[in-house]
């Protein structure tokens, strides 16, 4: 790292991934002297990028709160880190309502050097997933963060809100958490408006303006768990239980979590869940390594017979003619 210029652009790649370093500390990492690091942070003065110095014992430098930067100094790894949680978001569908991901991607490519923006274009065209891409319900982006916002420092917001059925309505709510689940965004917590703990859609809500009102969360209240109980109890036409007898966290990497609740119990594991189909319940609970027991409905039943006597049929079968 002999050449000045070199070490200017590694000051700046120091400042923009620290909040704070002394100039001991820039010294050594740029393997020169206190003095030198004044002469340098004066450069990066003189091209515009603010850099401020904190005199005493724990002084340092750091780059101005709020400076928009316009190099973009990223290592290999970063740049890498970058665009492959971009393509994952756009995979989930973590999307916002403008198209944020693609733009970052266009300004990140643009500054690049040659030889690391062809290997990421690359990894951009190639890269494959096994999960199928998700169609994202995109919230306003300042909705989503002033949501954030509130739920961290525990604030009541107002909220305008248009249910499914386009009917506006007004409220008071403190939000205990934020949650991305398949696709969309939710915000979970006190509706003031109906009293109660309530799920509302982010993109559905159409304005937010903050009240100078503080709230407390419930001790240890789980939004992600409250979230999946919920919506694993919509409206369909069977209410499902059925123990399972095996142990709680291997039955939980089998099952759909979004579509079921499991309870510990002593002797396994209890699943709930609601289906408009049974035939669906009998495929899940027949491709679970441990036996189980059917509380309700009796209907169950008889589809796991269904299911069975196909089964059986079909291993009962003749070996098949190969093909020609």
């Amino acid at each position: 790292m002999s050449h000045p210029l070199t070490r200017v652009l590694t000051l700046l790649e120091l400042l923009q991934s620290n909040a704070r370093l002394t100039g001991a500390e820039l010294a050594e990492r740029l393997d020169t002297d206190v003095r030198t690091v004044r002469r340098y942070t004066a450069h990066l003065r003189e091209l515009g990028i603010p850099v401020e110095a904190e005199r005493g014992r724990y002084g340092g430098y750091r780059l101005a709160r709020g400076y928009r930067m316009p190099p973009l100094v990223l290592t290999n790894d970063e740049a890498l880190a970058v665009v492959l949680g971009l393509l994952a978001a756009e995979r989930l569908g973590m999307g916002t309502a403008a198209p944020a991901s693609a733009g970052a991607l266009v300004k990140i490519e643009r500054v690049l050097p040659h030889a690391l923006r062809e290997p990421l274009a690359a990894m951009r065209e190639t890269l494959s997933f096994t999960a199928n891409a998700v169609s994202g319900e995109a919230p306003e982006t300042r909705v989503l963060l002033s949501l954030a916002q509130a739920s961290r420092s525990r604030t009541t917001v107002g909220i305008g809100h248009r249910s499914w059925r386009e009917e506006h309505t007004e409220r008071d709510l403190d939000p205990y958490g934020v949650v991305f689940h398949t696709g969309r965004w939710y915000v979970v917590g006190h509706d003031h408006l109906r009293d109660g703990l309530r799920t509302f859609r982010i993109d559905r809500i159409v304005s937010l303006t903050p009240r100078d009102r503080r709230f407390a969360a419930p001790d240890g209240f789980d939004p992600v768990a409250h979230l999946t109980s919920t919506l694993a109890q919509g409206t369909y036409r069977w209410q499902v239980e059925v123990t399972v007898h095996g142990p709680l966290d291997a039955i939980a990497r089998r099952v759909p979590r979004s579509a079921v609740t499991l309870t510990t119990r002593p002797d396994g594991v209890l699943l709930r869940t609601r289906a408009e189909r049974l035939d669906s319940v009998a495929h899940l609970l027949a491709s679970l390594e441990w036996p189980f027991t059917v509380h309700q409905p009796d209907e169950l039943r008889g589809a796991l017979r269904s299911l069975a006597d196909r089964l059986a049929a079909i291993a009962a079968q003749g070996p098949a003619e190969p093909p020609r």
